[in-house]
């Protein structure tokens, strides 16, 4: 397969195309593939093990997952859930089979959405050694009658769970956490879209600061069980220093942006996302009680990360079935998720607690920021901007919660705080 890997300006797009079809599970080589290939984009991801059987809070690192092939094959030999034709034909983690099966107990066997009878959905057994297969309801209702044999070729054995993290060390130790998982197979906006936004996102902050202010660290991990392996192992330094975080998922489908609040709902990263969202005129905040993802972990009880999750879709039809392919994503979703989350950067690095370096209100005029003429049509939305800004610059509010006190879009402030920065009115 042609890769594109080593074009760090390629698009988001092209990396999804290229890791599309890798069949990837909690384990094994699909996700040390897909590891692999961020890792040749920046190589400030290292690689971190858990072997099997490793205890890791209530968890234990499962056997290691892998599969060549799998099918049914009725007696005429015609096959059925072909896995070389889509790995969600088979159910993730199938320990290897081959033998005869009557048509009622394999009935039992085969797993569809009946909601959405023309979709493979995705199914696990991660946790409990079983077999199964996946089909559209539609294609299930017409297998034939008679003898079938089920064969899958895949083996469970002691390994290893495989994740990577990169650390762009700033001027503080204090920290940026951003987390997205690689785990699951052959799924477009849910699996790939929030890795390749967060590579996107490394690329740009070595581009735009030789050295932040702050730490960024980034993740990619199997979902759920890499999440809990990996504050197994950092829970201490990660409390110490996280001051605001994202687990980043379906970022790349043209639905309306939507965001879950960290547990407590008042952490910097939840009025950062607020703040940057303005830009957008349709956006959905969730309560905590709406968790789906890795935020289960990050933000609960005794953790308490600073962390929101972010996507756009927070549910759409396509979810976990083959229809979350490559034609429900596209590149200017992409940039557009991208653009939400550099915002939060630019404005961290500007600096968090904007400060008036002035006593009463600034002279605007002599510095050409103010009309030297006043009249009603002075005071237009640019200028209103401009004074908020000041007024609310007094070094214990962030520049988050004064976006959303004075309900302006994060990027006219980044903008507008650029310019009093160089005027030399906010340190």
């Amino acid at each position: 397969m042609k890769s594109n890997i080593n074009k760090k300006n390629f698009s988001m797009f092209s990396w999804i195309k290229d890791l599309f079809p890798y069949c990837r599970s909690i384990t094994g080589e699909g996700i040390r593939k897909s590891l692999s290939y961020f890792e040749k984009i920046n190589p400030e991801f290292k690689r971190i093990k858990f072997k099997t059987g490793k205890k890791v809070f209530d968890w234990t690192i499962p056997k290691e997952w892998n599969i060549k092939d799998g099918y049914i094959q009725h007696e005429s030999g015609k096959k059925f859930c072909k896995f070389k034709e889509n790995n969600l034909n088979i159910v993730g983690y199938s320990k290897p089979v081959n033998f005869s099966i009557d048509k009622n107990r394999l009935i039992e066997k085969i797993h569809t959405l009946k909601q959405q009878p023309e979709s493979i959905p995705y199914v696990t057994s991660y946790y409990n050694e079983d077999w199964g297969f996946c089909m559209s309801e539609k294609n299930k209702k017409k297998l034939p009658d008679g003898k079938y044999s089920v064969f899958i070729d895949s083996e469970l054995k002691k390994g290893s769970l495989d994740l990577s993290h990169a650390i762009i060390k700033g001027k503080s130790k204090k920290e940026i956490f951003f987390s997205s998982y690689l785990c699951h197979p052959s799924m477009a906006n849910n699996e790939l879209t929030g890795p390749v936004v967060l590579n996107k996102l490394i690329l740009f902050l070595k581009e735009r600061f030789e050295k932040p202010n702050y730490s960024y660290r980034f993740v990619l991990l199997p979902e759920t069980i890499g999440s809990i392996a990996y504050l197994s192992k950092y829970k201490k330094h990660l409390k110490k220093n996280v001051i605001c975080g994202y687990n980043l998922t379906c970022l790349g489908d043209k639905g309306n942006f939507s965001y879950i609040k960290s547990r407590n709902g008042n952490t910097l990263a939840d009025s950062a996302i607020e703040s940057s969202l303005k830009d957008y005129k349709r956006h959905k905040p969730y309560s905590y009680l709406h968790r789906v993802s890795d935020e289960r972990q990050y933000c609960s009880p005794g953790i308490d990360l600073p962390l929101c999750s972010f996507s756009r879709s927070l549910d759409y039809k396509e979810y976990h079935t083959d229809k979350d392919n490559l034609k429900i994503i596209s590149q200017k979703n992409l940039e557009e998720s991208l653009e939400v989350l550099k915002n939060i950067i630019i404005a961290l690095e500007l600096g968090l607690y904007p400060k008036t370096k002035i006593l009463c209100e600034p002279n605007m005029g002599k510095r050409g920021l103010y009309p030297l003429i006043s009249k009603k049509s002075t005071h237009n939305k640019e200028l209103k901007l401009r004074m908020d800004l000041i007024s609310y610059s007094d070094g214990v509010r962030n520049i988050f919660e004064i976006s959303n006190l004075i309900k302006q879009p994060l990027s006219k402030v980044i903008k507008e705080y650029k310019n009093l920065k160089d005027h030399k009115i906010i340190s």
